[in-house]
């Protein structure tokens, strides 16, 4: 036969009109785009401090598309890979579908309203405005990537190529690819899969499609010689392709980059990747990118990603909804095991306009589509199915749990399933004593508080009595059938539980779901010392926005747990909000064995003397910085973090004595002494022998205004970022934390600023001015490629500080093959490369 299939196509549709409701003019924004990172905040917005004081909005999005003449005239859908706010989208002024879900993928077929000898538009009416919708910020928008599909009559349906790996040896391994055809030709249809290593074919097979009820269906086994496992370790992926052939015609292709691993899970071995023991060191992740809103940009997520595994991190937890598909790239390509979430809530809603009152009838379409977008991932390996679900104390809640649990395994019976429970919310429930209102109480599913943040009020001021009420009886009583119902019983802040647990449930595996930075160490040794302890995951791994100050220190005797405008983030982050470690990541790294040196932290001497609010969710206030001008004399509180057996501290040469560190002492080592300038240094001693030191200087003379490129080019496409550092220095390049400025930053050349902030805790700027003042001496700046080559010039004015300038290259993309979304191919989006996330 002629050929006359052109294989799935996918086309990203980047550039797009944009209106708020009530307006006429429409500005041109390119995706991924956050409309609320562009509202004012407003102390009394609906939302309040859960979004961070942003309000709601309505926005119009409109785009166009001209079909290529004299093309084959395919199948054609429109994918959303999320959008924030209820949607309608219209094509050609025909209603084609909704989007009920900020995290949930949608795709609507269009075939009938295309117009293939003219422009088609399409619209997508958002309607955010009800709030709040969610415990934290959420975006409104098209803040993730929307495509176009277009597919040959004969073609992979989504979700429509599935590997498994069923065997892994050093030797070899076996490989199943099971696929499905949608084929309303009927023809017959044999798929070619294969398997390559940097170009090389390691393994090929073809198997026959069958005609199904669901579709042609089939499956092909590969067999790998001396195979690559994938691990976070060592994160080898192969390029898969499919190809279904028709009388000797490749009709459709389908390709994606994938890893051999397997996983095995029980209370003897722990958890096991490709039948090693591995213990995950674990961050829990909201899905905001700082300064850039919500927009989920692929080269935000891997620079997270990679500085969360340059700090020691190997796992990271989605919470509390499914991931994007650009950040499990990450994941694939750099290393990091991946706990992808379902939900924060079920049928008991947690905030007044959240999705809880039809949960029931979409939580299955929500898990198949999580399914499907995360099957042929090597970095996932565990579904949450729910976070702190208060019904799971009660017997409805628990045959629920059953339920989803039971789906998630039919539909994926190779990944164990957990659920997060928060020990002292069920102790609560079981006390009919839940902060939340179940459905049709009083409000019809409203919770009872002023935002679900201040559900945990009471746990900020009873501090440690959470982990005590985690002991009692009634607290394992309102978890057990839960926790009995899935493979994996995720413990938030439940540490005291563990020991007692292994040894009344000796089936039981346990994960440490969410724990406070402060009590890092003491999980990680729990972990080390029972294997049902699978790992760790602290709230929280990278700062995020909304809940607005749970976790800042504030002056002053009493404060709620929320604070007021304008707080904006939440404070737990051991990585700041411009991507910068905060201090209590150093007990973490202590803990897990990677903190090379001893770490000096100092409470900020701005304050020095001054009454704090502590929050149980922040360990210190303390920051790694002995740079503060103007508070000589007054008294510094020193915190030195370090494996050493003891410590000690000199300041300009001057001992100031020798404490005790190291694990049987916390790994800190306190120390306080009038704060003169010049140079800290941090001695560790083993055995009474040196064996490392670090040390803080001051800034000296005077400053000047640096900027700097993380990157040492911008790829000219159209969508990677540069991420620059603004700092106010000494010559030496020391920081000064109490010599802020107003700075403006001006950009020329094939750029854009899309993101200027920092990581202040209560700012008055927004994120999306070309102003800003600097906070303890730092600021990020993101650029944007415009699409063209050429060279790239940051000029940076401060009101005190001077003026400064960098140019940055913006170099054309190499091409590369790859595919992206993983699940449909080919794809014009050309895949970063995996040590900078940058195409």
């Amino acid at each position: 036969m002629t050929a006359t299939y052109t294989p799935t196509t996918v086309l990203p549709l980047v550039t797009w009109g944009f209106r708020r409701a009530g307006a006429e003019v429409l500005t041109t924004v390119r995706l991924p785009h956050d409309g609320m990172i562009h509202e004012q905040r407003d102390p009394a917005g609906p939302g309040g401090a859960d979004l961070g004081w942003f309000p709601g909005g309505s926005y119009v999005y409109r785009t166009t598309w001209l079909p290529e003449a004299g093309a084959a005239r395919p199948h054609v859908a429109l994918r959303f890979e999320g959008v924030q706010g209820e949607a309608e989208v219209l094509f050609n002024g025909a209603t084609v579908g909704r989007v009920r879900s900020g995290y949930t993928e949608f795709e609507f077929p269009v075939d009938e309203h295309v117009n293939w000898d003219a422009e088609n538009e399409i619209v997508v009416e958002v309607d955010h405005s009800a709030q709040p919708a969610s415990r934290w910020y959420p975006g409104s928008g098209l803040y993730r990537p929307v495509h176009l599909v277009l597919r040959p009559s004969v073609h992979f349906t989504d979700d429509g190529v599935r590997l498994t790996t069923r065997s892994l040896t050093r030797d070899s391994a076996e490989v199943e690819v099971a696929f499905r055809l949608a084929n309303p030709d009927h023809a017959a249809v044999d798929v070619v899969v294969e398997l390559k290593d940097g170009g090389r074919v390691v393994a090929t097979a073809t198997a026959t499609a069958t005609p199904t009820a669901k579709g042609d269906m089939g499956t092909a086994v590969l067999h790998v010689s001396r195979p690559r496992a994938w691990s976070a370790d060592s994160p080898h992926l192969y390029e898969l392709s499919a190809r279904a052939v028709i009388d000797g015609d490749v009709v459709d292709v389908h390709r994606e980059r994938v890893g051999l691993r397997t996983i095995d899970v029980d209370s003897r071995h722990g958890l096991r990747i490709n039948g090693a023991t591995v213990l995950l060191r674990g961050a829990c992740i909201h899905h905001d990118n700082g300064v850039l809103g919500a927009a989920t940009h692929r080269a935000a997520e891997f620079r997270r990603v990679r500085l969360l595994k340059d700090a020691g991190f190997n796992a990271i937890r989605s919470a509390h909804n499914p991931m994007s598909r650009h950040l499990l790239d990450a994941c694939d390509e750099l290393g990091m095991y991946v706990l992808d979430e379902l939900a924060d809530y079920w049928i008991v809603s947690k905030t007044a306009h959240d999705g809880a009152p039809r949960f029931t009838g979409t939580w299955r379409e929500d898990a198949d589509r999580l399914i499907a977008k995360d099957r042929n991932r090597a970095s996932v390996v565990m579904y949450a199915i729910g976070n702190e679900i208060p019904e799971t104390a009660k017997p409805e809640g628990v045959a629920l749990t059953r339920e989803i649990t039971e789906y998630f395994h039919q539909a994926d019976p190779d990944r164990p399933v957990t659920l997060a429970v928060n020990l002292f919310l069920n102790t609560l429930v079981s006390l009919d004593k839940s902060p939340y209102r179940e459905p049709g109480h009083d409000g019809g599913g409203e919770t009872s508080m002023a935002g679900s943040t201040e559900a945990n009020v009471m746990i900020n001021q009873i501090g440690r009595m959470m982990d005590l009420v985690s002991r009692l009886p009634r607290a394992d009583k309102a978890s057990r059938d839960a926790f009995a119902a899935v493979d994996v019983a995720g413990y938030n802040y439940g540490i005291g539980r563990y020991k007692r647990d292994t040894r009344t449930y000796p089936e039981r595996v346990i994960l440490g779901s969410e724990t406070l930075p402060g009590d890092v160490a003491r999980a990680w040794k729990l972990v080390e010392e029972h294997p049902a302890v699978i790992g760790d995951f602290v709230w929280a791994g990278w700062e995020y926005l909304g809940e607005a100050g749970v976790a800042v220190w504030v002056p002053g005797k009493r404060a709620g747990l929320s604070k007021p405008y304008p707080y904006l983030i939440a404070g737990p982050g051991m990585f700041d909000l411009t991507g910068r470690p905060d201090i209590t990541l150093r007990l973490a790294q202590a803990a897990w064995g990677k903190l090379d040196a001893p770490a000096i932290g100092v409470r900020p001497l701005d304050r020095s003397g001054v009454p704090m609010v502590r929050s149980a969710w922040r360990k210190t206030d303390a920051v790694e910085s002995w740079a503060w001008r103007g508070c000589e004399g007054r008294k510094a509180e020193i915190e030195v973090y370090s494996t050493d057996d003891q410590v000690e501290l000199l300041l300009n040469g001057r001992s100031l004595g020798r404490r005790r560190a190291g694990r049987r002492h916390g790994f800190v080592a306190r120390f306080r002494t009038a704060y003169e300038p010049g140079t800290l240094v941090a001695v560790g001693y083993r055995d009474g022998v040196e064996t490392s030191r670090s040390e803080l200087r001051s800034a000296t003379g005077p400053l000047e205004l640096r900027l700097e490129s993380e990157e040492p080019a911008l790829t000219a496409d159209g969508a990677d970022l540069a991420f620059l550092t603004l700092t106010i220095t000494d010559a030496a390049g020391t920081a000064e934390m109490l010599a802020d400025d107003r700075v403006t930053l001006t950009v020329s050349g094939p750029a854009e600023l899309i993101g200027f902030g920092t990581a202040n805790p209560a700012p008055v700027d927004g994120f999306t001015s070309e102003s800003c003042t600097t906070f303890r001496g730092r600021a990020l700046a993101v650029l944007r490629s415009t699409g063209e080559p050429g060279e790239v010039t940051v000029t940076a004015q401060s009101e005190s500080t001077g003026r400064t300038e960098i140019r940055l290259p913006a170099r054309e993309p190499a091409g590369r093959e790859g595919n992206d979304p993983g699940s449909i191919t080919p794809t014009v989006v050309p895949r970063p490369h995996a040590a900078t996330g940058r195409p």
